[in-house]
């Protein structure tokens, strides 16, 4: 499927190109992508050789792209279809269409990446300045990604569905946006499930395992403060169940703040997800049971950017989760574990549409019963371009 998604985007793209269009049916077509590579320079894994064939990070050399066109069909309709690349191999992460009756009601249809958290709108890595991704959405170049089983909600998490969202304008200054969903969900494909199964998720023929969609939605104020400044607050909720038999849920919550003044943007985001998981097999389980067969994940990122220059962007960012609960006994988490992370960066503009990146990073982790902190560092080092 993923081999068919790759072939369709590019015999598209060379219709684009190459074929006339009669200008009775004239569409308005836009192409764009970019394209990131990123070194990500883990001295303990220089250091030390791999104690198994199994990473717990995506180091050394990466590369995400991103190839999309966008087609406006007519006033009402327009259509998108976009391709990327990175540690999941090729992705349709777009395929969709939007019929818009007026501003306050346009209806989504197909896949795309449902309206959840404020990240998610610039998750793209020519839309951030920074080489990843905030912990909470990170999507494995995060330390010990395997045992924490990636973040609170990897992004982007593109799915089937269908979507009603718009924009209501109170006045020139305050304007609501709004979504509601309902598509396949996460998966994974045991009957006895304990966690998400984020590669399932992306499966490559994109179908549901239980027939039954999650549903949620978003809400988001925007208040325009100055001709260059603005503030927006928002709130994301989805729910659904994961395993094939529709037996168990997960429920991922969020809110966020985001304040542009000028050159400086604040950003503000929390999110939690609770996950409900199968308790038939005792034994399987590193503490005992009881009661709770769930366990929650919380995660939340502050972040400042500051315009130094119209080349020079400088970057600082807190960030962190934490998980409570039960855990398996093979996974080397505690019921209580934590790892926080602080980063500072630079984005450096060469060009209209190139940028290199740099930042430095400290990690935390506290996710061992009666174990010190840990402490590591890592660097990133990349470029990125778009057009």
């Amino acid at each position: 499927m993923r081999r068919a998604a790759v072939v369709v985007l590019l015999l598209t793209i060379a219709a684009y190109f190459f074929l006339p269009t009669p200008p009775a049916f004239a569409v308005e077509h836009n192409l764009a992508g970019s394209v990131q590579l990123d070194y990500h320079a883990v001295p303990a894994n220089m250091t030390h050789a791999r104690q198994s064939g199994v990473p717990d990070v995506l180091d050394g050399f990466t590369v995400e792209g991103a190839l999309k066109l966008a087609a406006d069909i007519s006033d009402h309709l327009s259509a998108n279809v976009k391709l990327c690349y990175g540690c999941h191999g090729f992705e349709m992460d777009m395929a969709y269409f939007d019929l818009r009756a007026a501003d306050e009601l346009n209806l989504r249809v197909g896949r795309f990446s449902p309206s959840f958290g404020s990240f998610n709108l610039r998750h793209d890595t020519a839309n951030h300045k920074l080489s990843d991704k905030p912990l909470p959405y990170d999507m494995g170049r995060m330390l010990r990604f395997a045992a924490w089983n990636l973040s609170v909600l990897p992004s982007p998490f593109p799915d089937n569905g269908v979507e009603v969202n718009g924009t209501h304008w109170f006045s020139e200054k305050v304007d609501l946006d709004y979504a509601i969903y309902a598509v396949s969900g996460f998966k994974t494909a045991s009957e006895r499930p304990y966690d998400l199964d984020f590669f399932a998720s992306h499966n490559p023929y994109y179908v549901d395992n239980n027939s039954r969609p999650a549903l949620g939605s978003r809400v988001a104020l925007t208040v325009k403060l100055g001709q260059v400044s603005d503030a927006t607050l928002g709130g994301s909720f989805m729910a659904g169940t994961y395993d094939p038999k529709s037996k168990f849920a997960y429920a991922i919550a969020g809110s966020d703040l985001v304040v542009r003044v000028d050159r400086t943007t604040f950003r503000l985001e929390y999110l939690a997800r609770r996950q409900w998981f199968d308790t038939s097999n005792l034994a399987l389980f590193k503490y005992p049971v009881g009661s709770s067969d769930f366990f929650t994940k919380h995660g939340a990122f502050v972040e400042l950017e500051q315009g130094v220059t119209r080349e020079l962007d400088l970057i600082g960012r807190l960030d962190g989760m934490y998980r409570i609960g039960n855990v398996l006994l093979t996974n080397e988490l505690s019921n209580k574990a934590s790892v926080g992370r602080a980063t500072l960066g630079a984005a450096v503009a060469v060009e209209r549409n190139l940028r290199f990146k740099g930042s430095a990073e400290l990690w935390v982790f506290t996710d061992q019963v009666g174990g010190p902190h840990r402490y590591e560092e890592t660097f990133h080092l990349g470029a990125v371009g778009s057009f």
